[in-house]
């Protein structure tokens, strides 16, 4: 029993790790799209397209555990309702006004990756879920990690409109109230189930505002001949459409719901901070971007701090 817990553990390490890469690339993929498609209309087609391959996929995989798409229960309704309204929806919309306000990106980027600090306090409050010394100590250490990585070597503090704070602040606050309503969903939904009515209930969200903001005329200015050859700005903005449709919006949410699930809020959103690493490392595998020693020091940081924050206690707490 002990072995079959240790391995689902594992798994479910393995499932985090793997949806913070996916993610790591979804910053490259999202200013790929944002050169052609404006911010509304990239998330309209991100995630119709998303809401209906989970549903090809639920239908299909109907007994599976982890891909069967169960009926949802109206009691249940007000758990979706927030979660689908925290995110994607509050979510996308306070970070695209966090990036307007601040004058740094590298400011609203370090805010931004700050729901490790706010999971603990949540978790406990709402889940009474048990939050131990090595979490705390791991995620602190973890986040000064990322505050060196995506602060070195960029020391400019000229942060604008202070309402960009708030903003980051109430961001970051509706994804780790969503991971809580996540885990407050009964177990009888498998994961898939959950992230196709929660992006479908923020659908009903989007859909409204992008009429009021873009609407189908921001369609008709796209010079949609450019698919015709694959190297244009436009296929590049759609192919970069497609992966956050199927890896970020699906197989990420899937695999990170499945893990928050069976190792808890805090632990779950810990991992968030080892998103800035691979980004760090994409950009200078591919890219070519320069990472001095400080950046290093910060990644190393950052990996210490997750090692810690997973690390059992042997003895309990006081």
């Amino acid at each position: 029993m002990s072995s079959g817990r240790n391995r689902t553990q594992h798994l479910a390490v393995i499932a985090l790790i793997a949806s913070m890469v996916i993610w790591s690339v979804s910053g490259i993929a999202i200013k790929q799209a944002l050169t052609v498609l404006p911010p509304l209309t990239m998330i309209i087609f991100r995630f119709t397209p998303s809401v209906l391959l989970m549903l090809l996929i639920g239908l299909i995989c109907r007994k599976s555990e982890l891909f069967g798409l169960q009926r949802m229960e109206l009691a249940d309704l007000p758990l979706f309702l927030i979660a689908g309204f925290c995110q994607p929806f509050l979510y996308y919309v306070l970070e695209t006004f966090t990036y307007d306000a601040l004058n740094s990106p590298t400011i609203a980027e370090t805010l931004l990756s700050t729901s490790p600090l706010l999971s603990p306090v949540f978790a406990a409050l709402l889940l009474r879920e048990r939050v131990t010394k090595n979490n705390i100590i791991g995620i602190l250490v973890s986040t000064l990690g990322v505050f060196v990585l995506t602060l070195a070597g960029n020391m400019t503090f000229a942060i604008g409109n202070y309402w960009g704070v708030l903003l980051a602040f109430l961001a970051v606050s509706s994804a780790v109230v969503d991971s809580i309503m996540m885990r407050k969903i009964p177990a009888r939904y498998s994961p898939l189930s959950i992230i196709f009515y929660a992006q479908l209930i923020s659908l009903l969200f989007f859909y409204p505002l992008w009429f009021w903001q873009e609407g189908p005329q921001s369609l008709s200015v796209i010079d949609w001949h450019q698919l015709a050859d694959i190297t244009t700005p436009l296929s590049v903005a759609i192919i970069s459409v497609l992966y956050l449709t199927i890896f970020a919006s699906v197989v990420a949410f899937i695999l990170f719901c499945y893990a928050l699930r069976v190792v808890g809020v805090t632990q779950a959103n810990a991992f968030n901070n080892i998103r800035p690493v691979f980004t760090a490392l994409w950009m200078f595998l591919f890219f070519g971007e320069h990472l001095p020693v400080a950046k290093w020091i910060g990644i190393g940081l950052i990996i210490f701090g997750l090692f810690v924050c997973q690390k059992k206690e042997k003895v309990s707490d006081c």
